[in-house]
C-alpha cells in the first residue's frame, strides 16, 4: 500500500512539475491579451489517471507555484487559473470515471470544454474590471467576441491534444513501473484518432483565422 502511494505521488509531482514547465514556457496568444497555456492537458491527464481531486491538486499547487514566480496577476490570478483549469478538467474527469471508456473520455472533455466557456464568461465579468481597471461595461463588451471564442478554442484544442496523447502517457508511465500494466488502458480506436486530428486541425485553422493569416 504504502509502495502505491509513493508511486501516486510520484506521479503527481512529476504532471505538476510538467505543467508548470508548460505554463512557463508555451504561452501562445490567441485574442487581445489572452494567451494559449497548454498546462490544463497536464492536469486533465493527471484526473484521468486519479480522479478529479487530482486534478484539483496539481492545478492549486501550479497555480500556486505560478502566482509566486511567473505572474503578477496576484491571487485574482490564482483563482482564475484554479477556476479555469477545474471547470474543464473536473468535469471532463468526472465524466470519464463514470465509465473509464474512450467514448466517456471523449465526451467528458467536450462537457468540460463547455463548462470552462461558460464559468469563464462569469468570472471574468466577475473580475476582470478589477483586474485591468476596466468599466464593467466595457468588459461585458469583450466577453463574446473575445472571451467566449478563446475558451471554446482553448479548449477544444486541450481536448484534441489530450485523445492523442493520453494513450502515449499512460504507456510510458507503465513501463516505468509507475502505473499498474492494466490501469485504465483505453482500447484503441480509429475514430477518435481521427475526431481528435480533426479538431486540432480546425483549431489552427481558427486561429489563424482570428491573426489574420488567413
Amino acid at each position: 500500500m504504502n509502495n502505491l502511494n509513493n508511486k501516486k505521488l510520484t506521479v503527481l509531482a512529476l504532471l505538476c512539475a510538467m505543467a508548470y514547465l508548460l505554463m512557463v514556457t508555451v504561452k501562445i496568444p490567441i485574442i487581445l491579451f489572452l494567451k494559449y497555456e497548454p498546462k490544463d492537458i497536464i492536469i486533465t491527464l493527471g484526473g484521468f489517471m486519479y480522479g478529479p481531486a487530482a486534478s484539483v491538486i496539481i492545478s492549486s499547487i501550479v497555480s500556486v507555484l505560478e502566482m509566486f514566480t511567473a505572474s503578477d496577476t496576484g491571487i485574482i490570478g490564482l483563482i482564475m487559473n484554479v477556476l479555469a483549469s477545474c471547470s474543464f478538467a473536473c468535469t471532463a474527469t468526472w465524466i470519464y470515471h463514470k465509465n473509464s471508456s474512450q467514448r466517456s473520455a471523449f465526451f467528458g472533455l467536450l462537457a468540460g470544454t463547455a463548462c470552462l466557456t461558460v464559468t469563464m464568461l462569469v468570472w471574468n465579468y466577475i473580475f476582470l474590471p478589477i483586474f485591468l481597471h476596466f468599466p464593467r461595461a466595457e468588459v461585458a463588451k469583450l466577453l463574446f467576441p473575445a472571451i467566449l471564442p478563446f475558451n471554446l478554442l482553448k479548449g477544444t484544442l486541450n481536448t484534441a491534444l489530450i485523445l492523442l496523447l493520453y494513450r502515449h502517457v499512460l504507456k510510458a508511465l507503465e513501463n516505468s513501473g509507475l502505473l499498474p500494466v492494466s490501469s485504465q488502458k483505453p482500447a484503441g480506436k480509429n475514430w477518435l484518432t481521427v475526431t481528435a486530428i480533426f479538431l486540432l486541425l480546425t483549431c489552427l485553422l481558427v486561429a489563424a483565422a482570428l491573426h489574420g493569416w488567413l
